[in-house]
């Protein structure tokens, strides 16, 4: 029982570490999941391409939450292959969660559903008889992978936020306490994403000093859902370089070009958003730096099984 899934990665508008409000969008680079079902052994081992000695917890736990829901704890093989960085605040873990998951679904030839439409909001949820019955929606089989992220270790808020920007691609803002979708827009910009050398971990991030700038967040909340991202990334950004003693001075080369700019999620990546030509300026500023710069566009939609 072979299944395989893709799902991209995603840049911040709101963190969700001061109030566990937070706000991405999905960005056109992709992580690949292909799961391999093995009926006579319980035990998943996972694979990642690109770091062969790298934590492979989450998407074990993936596999292991769907076959327990959905098939009979049938173990196997999940591999990961992604054009996202790890650590690099691309949201790296979602995608490889919400890949893990549906090809997981694909491999059990779970169908893959969503009652109101899977840019929409609504009641999301299935029913025990939808579940007996081998359904699932997009947003469900994202906190599976939500849950998987929190029984792994490697999240802090759960990163539903980051996770539905994946599953259902556009710009989502999202209650983490509660796993609720709150918001939902398309935006199709060009982004441009300055990563520095170094990585940051998720887990690691200094929630404590990041309760100093509620204010500022909920501020950010307002913008986000008032659909103003561009201003509510912004905000954002300069608020979290401060609070996660990241340096401003990317962004402050951005503003007077880019829609908006913003550290993506605990960084160490700088994204901005707004028109090719807009950006092309932001690039001239920001080439001269350490690191890798990545051209790439927004995500209408999000993850798709193959």
């Amino acid at each position: 029982m072979k299944g395989v899934a893709s799902a991209p990665g995603a840049g911040t508008v709101l963190n969700a570490l001061a109030t566990h409000t937070g706000a991405a969008f999905g960005i056109d680079v992709d992580t690949t999941a292909t799961v391999d079902l093995d009926s006579d052994t319980s035990a998943v081992t996972g694979e990642i391409a690109a770091a062969p000695d790298g934590d492979t917890r989450l998407i074990e736990r993936c596999v292991e939450l769907v076959t327990e829901r959905f098939g009979t704890a049938e173990g196997g093989t999940v591999h990961t292959d992604s054009e996202v960085p790890m650590a690099a605040g691309l949201k790296s873990s979602s995608a490889a969660a919400n890949a893990a998951i549906l090809a997981t679904l694909d491999a059990l030839d779970v169908s893959v559903v969503d009652p109101t439409g899977k840019t929409e909001l609504g009641d999301d949820t299935v029913s025990a008889a939808d579940a007996e019955a081998g359904e699932i929606t997009y947003l469900e089989a994202c906190r599976l992978g939500v849950e998987a992220a929190r029984d792994a270790g490697v999240t802090i808020t759960g990163a539903f936020d980051d996770a539905a920007a994946s599953m259902i691609g556009g710009v989502v803002v999202t209650d983490n306490d509660a796993d609720e979708l709150l918001a939902h827009e398309t935006r199709e910009w060009d982004v441009l994403v300055w990563t520095p050398p170094e990585r940051a971990y998720s887990a690691d991030a200094d929630v404590d000093r990041c309760g100093n700038i509620v204010e500022m967040a909920e501020l950010v909340e307002e913008l986000a859902l008032d659909g103003r991202f561009g201003k509510a990334m912004t905000v954002n950004g300069l608020a979290y370089s401060a609070a996660l003693d990241f340096a401003t001075d990317p962004a402050v080369e951005a503003m007077p070009h880019a829609e908006g700019v913003s550290l993506s999620g605990t960084g160490p990546s700088v994204v901005a958003v707004g028109d090719g030509e807009s950006l092309a300026a932001v690039r001239e500023q920001w080439a001269p730096r350490d690191g890798s710069l990545l051209e790439t566009t927004t995500r209408t939609e999000g993850a798709r099984i193959q």
